[in-house]
């Protein structure tokens, strides 16, 4: 007897034929993600906006405009693909630009403006992961009172007031940049982004410390049980998305030569958390990739920006950038078959 298999036919080889198509385009679009939507709206707003937006000029103000959301969401990305959530990030970027604004004004000690953002958003991290992962306090409820203690710290420091150095000595990171043509530049502030998504993908997919974050996130007491130090990968986490948020304070300060309590970073932590799940990470933790939070970013610029060429008020800009990423969390629950389950 042939124990040669026969392929189905009739009905069942067109039930057969029709899953392995389902399933290749759910690879498909696992593989895309939110990349051909990102090509979408940019191409709509080019040709709806009167062919001004895939132009050198406003490429680079895109770019410039997404740079920081980048930073933000990377550290963000970290933390979400653990199963918390930081809702400080925009508090401390705020704290951070005013640490370093006032330490700028101080005659020779303007060379320690940048280490100061970056200390200040690293003890914040510390002290966000310290409670998180020392005391076992959930982390929306930590970063949610982080959120407006550290405004308040930040409003305190300048006594509600815009603190303004006209001769910030690292200014050019927010306002220069890499030539490639007479209209297009690539600002520094890109370029920061850039590498702090490749130093991201790095540690994520090229380290041990990257697998454990990915197991804490998919099921935290297995990784412990499988050895895995849960307390110190959430406060490598939590750290790293503070002095990530201090960067994006050296940033902004840098941009706008200014810095103020009460205003600066206000909703930047909705922003990164929105590129986040745009990008295809799992909001309960263990799924989602850096790259994809680097498109889910450049999207919100692009609506942004794009939604301004067409003339669009700021009301309707925030309904449809809500309505996307709704949306995008729609589909996610087809590109995640764990979802469908």
């Amino acid at each position: 007897m042939s124990n040669t298999l026969v392929p189905p036919v009739g009905p069942a080889a067109d039930v057969s034929s029709s899953i392995r198509a389902s399933e290749r385009l759910r690879s498909a679009m696992q593989a895309a993600g939110m990349l051909p939507v990102l090509v979408l709206l940019a191409l709509a707003f080019h040709f709806f906006g009167g062919h001004r937006f895939l132009t050198g000029q406003n490429l680079s103000i895109v770019a410039q405009q997404a740079s920081i959301n980048v930073v933000l969401s990377a550290g963000m990305t970290f933390v979400i693909l653990t199963g918390g959530i930081d809702l400080s990030v925009g508090s401390t970027l705020a704290f951070s630009a005013m640490g370093g604004l006032m330490v700028s004004l101080l005659p020779g000690f303007g060379w320690l403006a940048i280490p100061t953002c970056l200390v200040i958003g690293l003890a914040v991290g510390l002290f966000n992961g310290g409670l998180i992962s020392g005391l076992k306090i959930p982390p929306f409820i930590v970063t949610l009172g982080t959120l407006t203690a550290v405004r308040g710290l930040a409003r305190l420091m300048g006594a509600d007031r815009t603190i303004f150095n006209p001769s910030l000595s690292y200014a050019w990171i927010g306002n220069d940049g890499i030539p490639l043509s007479s209209t297009l530049v690539i600002p520094w502030l890109a370029v920061i982004a850039l590498a702090v998504v490749v130093a991201s993908w790095f540690i994520l997919r090229r380290t041990v410390l990257g697998v454990h974050i990915y197991a804490v996130g998919g099921n935290q007491a297995a990784a412990r049980l499988a050895g895995i130090r849960v307390g110190a990968v959430l406060m490598f986490v939590y750290a790293l998305s503070g002095l990530l948020a201090g960067l994006g304070g050296v940033m902004s300060s840098a941009r706008l030569y200014a810095a103020n309590g009460l205003q600066l970073g206000q909703s930047y932590e909705l922003d990164a958390i929105a590129a986040v799940i745009l990008g295809g990470t799992s909001f309960v933790g263990g799924i989602g990739s850096i790259w994809g939070t680097l498109v889910g970013g450049l999207m919100i610029a692009v609506l942004s920006n794009g939604l301004i060429l067409l003339g669009v008020s700021d009301i309707w800009q925030f309904i449809i950038k809500g309505l996307v990423i709704i949306i995008a969390v729609a589909l996610d629950r087809f590109r995640q078959p764990a979802a469908r389950t």
